[in-house]
């Protein structure tokens, strides 16, 4: 039950990321000053949680390509 939950969770910020709604439907409205953006940052964060959950951990990325840089130095 718990990963059915998770895999809605993941699937339902996925569609609010590829604004599936065309912008009508918003959490926080993006013209507003400093937190307008909010909404999608908590939407990819909770993406990002619910792939880590499945064994997808993106947040490393970035760090495996700058020790392959360095190596090239």
């Amino acid at each position: 039950m718990q990963k059915i939950i998770i895999v809605c969770l993941g699937i339902i910020s996925l569609m609010y990321l590829l604004n599936i709604g065309v912008g009508v439907i918003e959490v926080i409205p993006d013209n507003i000053p400093f937190i307008g953006n909010l909404d999608e940052g908590s939407a990819a964060l909770l993406l990002l949680m619910c792939l880590r959950y499945f064994g997808l951990d993106l947040t490393n990325i970035f760090k495996n390509s700058s020790k392959t840089n360095k190596n090239i130095e």
